[in-house]
């Protein structure tokens, strides 16, 4: 297949299916900002479909095989887009060469002289939304893909002049294998996506063929306190940067201190006193996000003065710990985690915030998910005072499997299961009290709870 640099070329015509989407519309752009001219088509109307109109970029709202009509070079599609997508198959019968989002943002990253690419199983979309508030206090101008929305930005993307691309990378179908980084941060490596991968040790593989794209002149950047990242890396035999919170990493901190939500530390540099921190978002882990971020700064050679003054100004991305409002004396915020891992970061940071109680919500996320990390899933939902639990919701997948979340409430004392999110809001309305802390957690559509209760 003919590779997609071919078609980075000024009057080539594109046509992108799924444009809507948080990595596609911003493709969209860049694709036009190198002189293509791009169509593209999604299934709803959006704030991100009228920007990319306004841009002059047509969308077309629905999926038909008439949405490819006149020259079109080339196909890109996202993710979500099937073989069975009528445009899909239109462009098959047609001759026209169909790509994978991936394939198309690893072209591109060939024309930066600098391509920072953040992955890890947990951790992706704060580190990346760290390193972009580090750029921008350093004025490096960079572009920029991330996977939900930090409010510096007020998207998840950012089109920029400079010679740095900051990527958020995504292991699920090793997709990061089409980039072309020459800095790669792996931040953790949990066994996850398993309807992909066949176990832990298939997914440590793909993150250690990630790690082999950077060429020898780049670097890359590797949890120390990560045994599975470690272990993953070990067998390539490249000098790694690594960041940790003992003094055996290149990148550590000391000297940290938590006052409720926010956390003061110094940063070390191979021994070196960097810059001093005052990060205000909770919990260890964004500690170590911060880390990570300052390892690739330090291999972006941005100063000391910047780094602290980017994350001084970062309060979160969208979706992460975000606080939404208050609901009859209660704390509500929202959380994308889904992973038992992401929980235990998150509870952990939330437990010593001094809440009278805390109350979490977590809607499971794929059938696959819940049932290989069922045991997980279980430790973790028995450490809030009161676990309601949403229906499992499905992304991409059929339920083969006959597993439900009340599978997962009869295993956990204090927790209630809903069927539907109208008795759940009927729950939580009754429950909410002054002093406690609401999380609505989950990377399905379990936000909209906290919307409605706060709403009404």
């Amino acid at each position: 297949m003919t590779a997609f640099s071919e078609y980075l070329l000024p009057g080539k015509r594109g046509h992108l299916i799924g444009v809507g989407g948080v990595s596609m519309s911003p493709l969209a752009e860049v694709l036009l900002g190198v002189g293509l001219t791009i169509t593209g088509s999604d299934m709803n109307e959006s704030e991100n479909t009228r920007r990319l109109e306004n841009l002059g970029i047509p969308v077309a709202i629905g999926h038909r095989a008439e949405n490819l009509c006149g020259e079109i070079d080339f196909v890109v599609r996202s993710a979500a887009v099937r073989d069975q997508n009528p445009e899909i198959q239109a462009a098959r019968e047609h001759g026209i060469p169909v790509f994978e989002r991936s394939q198309a943002w690893g072209a591109l990253m060939k024309d930066y002289e600098n391509a920072l690419c953040i992955a890890g199983t947990h951790g992706k979309t704060t580190t990346t939304s760290m390193s972009t508030h580090i750029l921008m206090a350093a004025e490096r101008d960079p572009t920029v893909m991330i996977g939900g929305t930090l409010p510096l930005l007020k998207a998840g993307h950012r089109v920029g002049m400079g010679d740095t691309i900051i990527m958020e990378s995504c292991e699920y179908y090793d997709s990061f294998l089409s980039f072309c980084p020459t800095i790669a941060a792996i931040l953790n490596i949990e066994a996850d996506h398993l309807d992909y991968f066949k176990d832990l040790e298939d997914v440590k593989k793909s993150f250690r063929n990630f790690a082999a794209l950077v060429p020898e002149h780049g670097h890359i950047i590797a949890n120390l306190d990560d045994a599975n990242t470690m272990d993953a890396l070990a067998p390539l035999g490249r000098e790694l940067m690594t960041f940790g919170l003992t003094a055996k990493a290149d990148v550590y901190a000391e000297n940290i201190v938590s006052h409720g939500a926010q956390t003061d530390f110094d940063i070390y540099y191979r021994g070196a006193f960097f810059t001093h921190v005052n990060l205000r978002v909770p919990g260890i882990h964004n500690v170590k996000n911060a880390l990570a971020a300052t390892a690739a700064a330090i291999c972006l050679k941005i100063t000391p003065t910047a780094v602290r003054y980017g994350l001084a100004g970062f309060t979160g991305a969208g979706r992460r710990f975000e606080f939404k409002g208050k609901y009859n004396g209660a704390d509500v915020y929202d959380d994308y985690a889904h992973h038992p891992g992401e929980i235990k970061a998150l509870l952990d940071a939330v437990e010593p915030l001094g809440y009278k109680r805390l109350v979490m919500v977590f809607q499971p996320h794929t059938y696959s998910r819940t049932a290989a990390l069922f045991g997980d899933f279980v430790t973790q939902l028995r450490r809030p005072d009161l676990t309601f639990l949403a229906e499992i919701y499905a992304a991409r997948e059929q339920n083969t499997i006959g597993i439900s979340s009340a599978d997962l409430s009869r295993q956990i004392p204090n927790s209630l299961y809903f069927s539907d999110f109208d008795e759940l809001e009927k729950g939580l309305r009754w429950t909410a009290a002054p002093g406690d802390i609401i999380l609505t957690v989950g990377a399905g559509d379990i936000y909209k709870i906290g919307e409605r209760l706060l709403k009404k």
